[in-house]
């Protein structure tokens, strides 16, 4: 075989390996796509009002606000409350009534590429945290609420995109996390287990690749890592039926606290029904009230 026809069947073998490695990448992103569930109800027997905020990339998110019950000189406390993976801000609804009747102004949002936001080339952990901080600047701009009294409630992905956000930024008063993973890693495994994928060598080279898709190390945005970089205080609730997130992941996050400003509730339910925050709301309610008033995450 001469170089020349040597040189041209590297340079095809390379051109096919390109393209298969696009397929590959193709089909990882397509199998890690949130699905978008189009909400269609409102905030029924509530103020509500309709609102599209500025996010990062030149995107917008689509939203409730409901001011608080009564108007306070100074503003009232409000909440930013952000749904998990292919969900939306209505699953998150049955939450508003009890926490309106409490006295705080609510946002309930859709986080990019879910819902009625806009979409995005890709939905991540550190995704969901910046449209949280959009959300969380948008409320402290609102002349009903004060700016230094606004925490977060957030489900399962959404939830460790509140950890993340709170390890970086000092003016939240306080952190809600429901059912939230302790390290993406652990929840990719048990997706590729799901999928019947053996982690050696597709799974792993699945990890190493969504890691560099979304610039980010998984170890670097782990909640059982951040958790110990949050001041602000931080309730962790979680289901113990919760076959997605196991509860052992609570009590991981929960173990590597910074101090006794984190709280661990756990209470019987699975990842995705509200049913059982709803009968906690009073526990829930009342850690708001305390670490709003007291103004630790200030």
């Amino acid at each position: 075989m001469s170089v020349p026809e040597a040189l041209w069947i590297a340079l095809g073998l390379l051109s096919a390996a390109t393209l298969i490695m696009l397929l590959v990448h193709r089909l990882i992103r397509a199998g890690l796509a949130a699905p978008r569930v189009g909400g269609q109800g409102v905030p029924d027997g509530l103020p509500w009002r309709e609102v599209r905020i500025p996010a990062v990339r030149g995107k917008t998110l689509f939203g409730w606000f409901i001011p608080a019950e009564k108007a306070v000189s100074g503003g009232t406390p409000a909440l930013a409350i952000l749904h998990g993976w292919g969900g939306n801000a209505e699953m998150m609804l049955p939450l508003a009534m009890p926490l309106h009747t409490a006295g705080y102004a609510l946002f309930f949002f859709d986080a990019r590429s879910h819902g009625r936001s806009d979409g995005d080339t890709f939905t991540s952990l550190p995704r969901f945290a910046e449209d949280l901080s959009s959300a969380v600047d948008w409320l402290q701009a609102q002349a009903e609420v004060d700016a230094q009294r606004v925490a977060v409630i957030a489900h399962s992905v959404g939830a460790g995109a509140a950890l993340l956000l709170a390890s970086r930024r000092r003016d939240l008063a306080a952190v809600v996390s429901l059912a939230a993973f302790a390290h993406p890693a652990a929840m990719m495994r048990r997706w590729l287990a799901a999928k019947r994928i053996s982690y050696w060598p597709l799974g792993a080279y699945i990890l190493f690749y969504v890691q560099r898709v979304i610039g980010h190390r998984f170890d670097a945005i782990a909640p059982r890592h951040t958790i110990r970089s949050i001041v602000c205080p931080v309730l962790l609730a979680h289901g113990t039926n919760d076959v997605t997130v196991p509860v052992s992941e609570a009590r991981d996050i929960y173990a590597n606290r910074r101090d006794d400003r984190v709280r661990l509730l756990l209470m019987p339910g699975s990842h995705d029904e509200y049913s059982e925050i709803e009968q906690h709301i009073g526990t829930v309610v009342e850690f708001l009230d305390g670490a709003i008033s007291r103004g630790e995450g200030i």
